[in-house]
């Protein structure tokens, strides 16, 4: 099944993330291991400064096994059904493990692509330096206005 995960990274982690994604560790350990470096890749970061991606995930409750690697670095503020559950054919039963082989996430990611801006060269250009606990910045090193999630 596909997800749309929107997260904002947790403050002062930031550059845990960065080395993180640069040492091509984040992730490791889980059976989803190269996945999460491909989400951030594809990520991106909206006005409301959400990280936004699509992710593949098998796991009867969404995100369950990945859940405790993104927690690490993000608080995943929203994910939901990237599409129709009944359209899924790993998820209808008819096909298992269709995901893999699914044109649907590169889809999605086109259509992500043209909303906000690249989450990680925004992490990059921030020196990973975004938020402190008095003052929520984001990751443009600007100040977070306190507004509802708006969308991209």
């Amino acid at each position: 099944m596909r997800y749309l995960v929107r997260a904002r990274v947790n403050p002062g982690r930031e550059a845990d993330l960065l080395k993180a994604i640069d040492s091509e560790t984040l992730g490791q350990g889980s059976v989803a291991e190269g996945e999460y470096l491909r989400n951030m890749q594809e990520a991106r970061l909206c006005e409301d400064d959400t990280a936004r991606w699509v992710e593949i995930c098998y796991c009867p409750t969404p995100l369950q096994e990945e859940r405790p690697y993104w927690e690490q670095y993000f608080d995943l503020t929203r994910v939901q059904d990237a599409h129709d559950r009944r359209k899924c054919r790993d998820h209808n039963g008819t096909e298992p493990w269709a995901c893999s082989g699914c044109d649907c996430t590169a889809r999605l990611e086109d259509k992500l692509k043209n909303t906000g801006s690249s989450f990680i060269e925004s992490l990059r250009s921030s020196e990973g330096t975004l938020l402190t606990r008095d003052k929520p910045m984001n990751v443009r090193g600007e100040n977070r206005p306190n507004q509802a999630d708006r969308g991209c």
